[in-house]
């Protein structure tokens, strides 16, 4: 086996648990090397360290698979891992028939992504030490899950920083272009051919559940209170409005909602479990609106949500010109920053959306704001916020501070997987 001694002077990043060795900290290799085979990686005096696939062509040029110098790295590994991650998902998921059962480096597979949506397995393999692998993979992914079909979703630009080619088709069995999944009580279509990643996002699962507090309680500022009313000769509390009329709206304690980056009505769908009065849901791509209104019809909420094809930013800016305003305002983006150089773009972009949508909140109402995009740190994200507010004239009052799901766990020792930040802010007027 061909070893790579590492620099005496790099950051010891491989010893605090990072799995990845970049070009930059390998001082020599011994040994003829294939592209995808397993190598030893060992400090500069030649103590053992790890052992994973090489990739001479990548500026990641060994991901680490194993810490034991003992371990093999066969179709026994592949089984091993896969079943120890399918078990990590049954403990900590509530339905881990619908969840991501593997994700890579944090499921120690490195460059190796599966998403579970019922029967049916969707796979993405980037790189090349797991694309050597793939039968060992597929025949482990099919004795763990037993699927009916197992599709790859290999139709990713990072493949070609591997020198690999892009594209998807099945890899096992049959599978059928649409999936219905269940996440947090509630009902999808998920399209495993042409869904954005894998289908869905499911990094949001707990995200999603954790704007329930938020969609009760608004009643008495909607100006609707419970009174005593005589109802056919006896009296009842029923709510009642401002004009002393009977409001008959079940959900007139409901939230109203403004959803912008809807894709798929997860978050539309969450508020209206929840008690929402109405929701509007927002998003630029006509086919992300009717799948997010297929979606919301299929769970029988479509009469409490109205749908939008707009621009968020321009939407946004439009509605604080024309004095709208919600209880609560979600903003769930997709990534702006998808590499340091555009870092600066992204912050205006965070900052424009989040000081228009708390604009629109009103006072002591709620903004839900994400950023997916890993090169926004949470400490950039929450300054921008900040700065948003300051600007705004706003008080924010920070009620909720999240991350990615329990279903993507995180390496402590590698930040590159601590891409997902998720908020619940109060918002509160500064005059």
């Amino acid at each position: 086996m061909a070893r790579v001694y590492l620099n005496q002077h790099r950051k010891k990043r491989l010893e605090s648990g990072h799995p990845w060795v970049f070009q930059s900290e390998v001082l020599e290799i011994q040994g003829d090397v294939q592209p995808g085979e397993i190598v030893e990686v060992t400090n500069h005096k030649g103590h053992f360290l790890a052992k994973g696939y090489i990739n001479p062509a990548s500026q990641m040029i060994v991901r680490i698979l194993s810490y034991d110098p003992n371990e093999e790295i066969d179709y026994a590994f592949f089984l091993r891992k896969i079943r120890q991650a399918a078990q990590f998902r049954t403990r900590f998921v509530d339905n881990p028939r619908a969840c991501r059962v593997i994700y890579g480096e944090a499921d120690f597979l490195p460059g190796l992504i599966v998403d579970r949506y019922e029967d049916v397995l969707v796979v993405q393999v980037l790189s090349l030490g797991m694309e050597l692998r793939l039968d060992w993979i597929r025949d482990a992914l099919v004795e763990v899950f037993a699927p009916v079909g197992i599709y790859l979703r290999n139709d990713v630009p990072v493949r070609k920083l591997e020198g690999l080619d892009q594209g998807k088709g099945v890899l096992y069995g049959e599978c059928p272009r649409e999936v219905l999944i269940e996440e947090n009580g509630l009902k999808y279509y998920v399209d495993i051919v042409e869904g954005q990643k894998t289908g869905f996002f499911y990094d949001q699962r707990e995200n999603r559940a954790s704007i329930a507090p938020l969609m009760k309680g608004w009643g008495e500022k909607h100006g609707i209170s419970l009174q005593s009313v005589d109802v056919d000769g006896e009296q009842k509390l029923v709510p009642v409005d401002k004009r002393g009329k009977v409001v008959k709206n079940p959900f007139w304690d409901g939230a109203e909602v403004l959803e912008c980056f809807t894709h798929t009505g997860s978050f539309t769908l969450n508020a209206c479990k929840h008690g929402a009065k109405k929701v509007t849901a927002l998003d630029i791509s006509e086919h992300a609106i009717e799948t997010a209104k297929r979606n919301i019809t299929l769970n029988g909420y479509l009469h409490r949500v109205q749908f939008v094809v707009a621009n968020a930013f321009d939407y946004l800016r439009e509605s604080v010109e024309a004095g709208r305003s919600w209880d609560v305002v979600i903003l769930d983006p997709p990534a702006f920053a998808k590499s340091r150089g555009a870092v600066k773009g992204a912050i205006r972009g965070y900052k424009d959306i989040n000081l228009n949508g708390m604009k629109l909140v009103r006072p002591g109402g709620f903004l839900v704001t994400a950023s997916c995009s890993y090169h926004m740190s949470p400490e950039l994200f929450l300054d921008t916020i900040q700065e948003a507010a300051v600007d705004a004239k706003k008080i924010l009052r920070l009620i909720e501070w999240r991350g990615a799901g329990k279903d993507h766990p995180q390496i402590t020792g590698a930040d590159e997987a601590h891409y997902l930040k998720f908020a619940i802010f109060e918002v509160r007027d500064r005059k």
